[in-house]
């Protein structure tokens, strides 16, 4: 299996220029999804309990809805827990597409034809 390869933006530093008029719970939404890696995924749920707050699923989403940059603050890696895509602000295929290029970027997978 080929090694994932190393992606770095490095905008976590300059995330609070960004996103100053963001409630604090947003804020800690957003610098929760800067933190997932290119070719990986987390749910809702995992951000919520990440930043403390545990049931609050659906409040993750919304803030994710804010999101000024969606490319820079990868918000299409999170995913709904029952392993459906969830919603992105973008629309869903285009999420899916995002998720299905950085994996096939990162891990050498094409996940169309199953061939790699």
């Amino acid at each position: 299996m080929k090694e994932p390869q190393k992606i770095s933006l490095n905008i976590a530093k300059s995330i609070d220029i960004i996103i100053k008029r963001f409630t604090p719970f947003e804020k800690d939404v957003l610098r929760a999804v800067i933190k997932i890696k290119p070719g990986q995924v987390r749910t809702y749920k995992w951000i919520a309990g990440r930043i403390g707050r545990p049931n609050a699923q659906r409040a993750v989403g919304q803030a994710l809805n804010k999101n000024p940059l969606p490319l820079l603050i990868p918000c299409h890696r999170v995913v709904a827990t029952n392993s459906r895509i969830g919603g992105y602000s973008r629309g869903t295929a285009l999420k899916k597409k995002l998720l299905d290029f950085e994996r096939n970027l990162i891990y050498g997978r094409k996940k169309s034809n199953g061939s790699k």
